[in-house]
């Protein structure tokens, strides 16, 4: 008789023990879909303010984002969207480096997003962009120098 209350009080203590466990597994999972969910909400707002030209306000939308997904979904599209608004002509502050930074960052956290791909053809332009900076740079140099040197001549010229 001893033998069969001993079995009765483990059965209760691993039923119970099952219980706990069942119930922390779903408060994590409740956990993560309010944060999916709240992340979600950020996300519709701060393409709402871009949509008005609110550049600082979708930032900081997309921020709170960014933080509070650390490596998921939806924080591959607030990167997306923060590089996009960096690289915009309308935005005051625009930084094409930042841009470039938000892009990479996306391309190493979210390998397989859609966002991904899209991040890549936009690196693809800036990168296309610098580049024609640099070659008018020099050429405006070339001009600039070319300029001196038949100012020089024109002064010699005068000279004889």
């Amino acid at each position: 008789m001893g033998g069969k209350r001993k079995r009765k009080g483990q059965c209760f203590y691993l039923c119970a023990a099952c219980l706990i466990i069942i119930s922390l597994a779903g408060c994590a999972a409740l956990k993560e879909m309010k944060t999916s969910r709240d992340a979600r909400e950020h996300i519709n707002t701060a393409n709402a303010l871009f949509d008005r030209g609110d550049y600082e306000g979708s930032l900081r939308e997309n921020q709170k984002v960014i933080s509070m997904c650390d490596d998921s979904p939806p924080g591959d599209e607030a990167l997306f969207n923060s590089g996009v608004i960096y690289a915009h002509p309308g935005y005051p502050r625009r930084d094409l480096h930042k841009s470039a930074d938000f892009f990479k960052k996306l391309q190493r956290s979210f390998p397989h997003s859609p966002f991904a791909g899209r991040a890549k053809v936009f690196m693809g332009l800036l990168h296309d962009n610098e580049r024609s900076k640099r070659e008018i740079e020099a050429l405006n140099k070339a001009i600039k120098k070319s300029k001196q040197v038949d100012m020089e001549i024109e002064e010699k010229k005068k000279g004889f």
